[in-house]
């Protein structure tokens, strides 16, 4: 127990020693080289930036953030009813999934504009933008989950006379469930990639402005140090998203599949 709480002491402290280390070199550059702000803020002009325009960039977060949690869900309940219609019809996986690779490798600026002219209303519009860049890895991930059930004990069902929805219920849906999650992980930070460029490209701005358009009217200004203010607040919430959807893959996995146990002494 002891040697599980160094090891864990251990790997929390290390990206944070260097994180430290990288700050304390990136200051030391910009103060010993005099860099003036508007070219490269140091981290303590940042901070301060943060603290100052904290309430109006946390404001234009949120709405980042309910335009990819909506994505995340979206893709989530979409993305996993596709795989699973998928994974019971192979002739319907033939003939859809080429589409959702399609969709996939499409780069979302260039449908972005086509997607904000069809749909009449902002925030569907970056919902709908969103949510095709993260659904692809939830249908991927839980079409190859479901598929790669071991054959023995599909046969061992069937044997026992088996429906194809006891199937499914019973063997195939947890067989993908660590699949399923990793999608969601992967997915996680993808809504959020998703909602920043279709605030890019829509350029919304007035009260229901997102972090993205402080992001170009930062710069447009040249106030970098507020800039960076928002790139850090972005990346702090992507780190977080990809932490809560860790734990959540956690707390399922738990206690009976392997990637969750503890390593054997």
């Amino acid at each position: 127990m002891r040697a599980q709480t160094r090891d864990a002491i251990g790997r929390a402290a290390a990206p944070v020693i260097v994180g430290v280390l990288m700050l304390a070199g990136w200051q030391w550059v910009v103060s010993a080289n005099d860099i003036p702000p508007y070219i490269l803020p140091g981290p303590l002009v940042v901070a301060k930036t943060l603290w100052v325009d904290g309430p109006s960039l946390l404001g234009s977060l949120w709405v980042t953030l309910r335009i990819t949690i909506a994505a995340l869900g979206s893709a989530v309940l979409l993305g996993g009813a596709l795989a699973i219609l998928f994974a019971q019809s192979r002739l319907l996986e033939r003939c859809l999934f080429p589409y959702a690779v399609i969709l996939q490798v499409t780069p979302i600026v260039s449908i972005a504009p086509l997607i904000i002219i069809w749909v009449n209303d902002t925030f569907l519009s970056l919902l709908v933008c969103a949510w095709l860049v993260a659904f692809f890895p939830i249908v991927a991930n839980t079409t190859l989950g479901l598929n790669s059930a071991d054959r023995n004990l599909a046969a061992l069902f069937r044997l026992y006379g088996a429906s194809s929805w006891q199937m499914l219920r019973l063997l195939r849906i947890p067989s993908a469930l660590p699949y399923f999650l990793t999608g969601v992980r992967i997915s996680g930070g993808l809504a959020l990639i998703g909602a920043v460029v279709a605030e890019f490209v829509a350029g919304t701005g007035g009260a229901e402005t997102g972090l993205a358009s402080r992001i170009l009217e930062a710069g447009y200004r040249l106030e970098i140090p507020r800039l960076f203010a928002a790139l850090l607040l972005l990346s702090l919430t992507g780190i977080l998203i990809f932490a809560v959807l860790s734990w959540i893959a956690q707390l399922l996995l738990a206690h009976w599949h392997e990637s969750a146990l503890p390593p054997e002494e």
